[in-house]
């Protein structure tokens, strides 16, 4: 990519993730239907929304080209047999699937935990324990989901060739076999 295509994923993220944010804090106190304990807890899912469709955004943006020029795939011998814009769409999805579910955890517990720790009685009584709190609930959940997300999809993706362009419908190996199967990087 170019600067000037990376600038503009850079700024359609951010921008995204402003107006969802700033929307969103606007809409949830006025949502008078719901319970206040319900638009409290809406309104500390909005950081989480608004990263989530900020990083979603940023991936499509930043790997655009893997979609309109496909992405390698191959054999099971290793030998690419062309590139596919549908294992792209595939790639490229699994890997926005997985930053949301890398950010889910990390913005999504600590203010559900910090929301019930101020509804007990020992937060009236040690208030700064809020903090530390909030920060072992964010490590913990930083070390546990990057990996879970990331595990989410494999690295190497076999595809049923049925799946993928018809030109690779009638591909064959080296024995002549025909293959059934074929290999994509995802990426991260």
């Amino acid at each position: 990519m170019d600067m000037k295509e990376t600038a503009v994923a850079y700024v359609s993220a951010v921008t995204t993730s402003c107006f969802l944010a700033v929307g969103l804090n606007q809409l949830v106190p006025r949502m008078t239907s719901i319970s206040p304990g319900l638009r409290t807890i809406l309104g500390r899912l909005v950081p989480f929304t608004a990263v989530a469709a900020a990083g979603t955004v940023n991936v499509f943006l930043m790997r655009g080209k893997e979609i309109s020029e496909g992405i390698d795939v191959y054999d099971h011998e290793g030998n690419s047999v062309g590139k596919s814009q549908k294992a792209g769409v595939s790639a490229i999805s699994q890997v926005a699937i997985s930053r949301i579910l890398t950010n889910f955890p990390v913005l999504t517990i600590p203010p559900l935990v910090l929301s019930q720790w101020e509804r007990t009685a020992w937060s009236q009584q040690y208030p700064k324990a809020a903090i530390p709190i909030n920060l072992a609930v964010i490590s913990i959940c930083l070390m546990t989901a990057l990996p879970l997300a990331i595990a989410a999809f494999p690295q190497y993706a076999n595809v049923d060739v049925k799946t993928l362009e018809e030109r690779f419908w009638n591909l064959k190996d080296s024995k002549g076999e025909p293959i059934k199967t074929l290999t994509y990087n995802k990426g991260l």
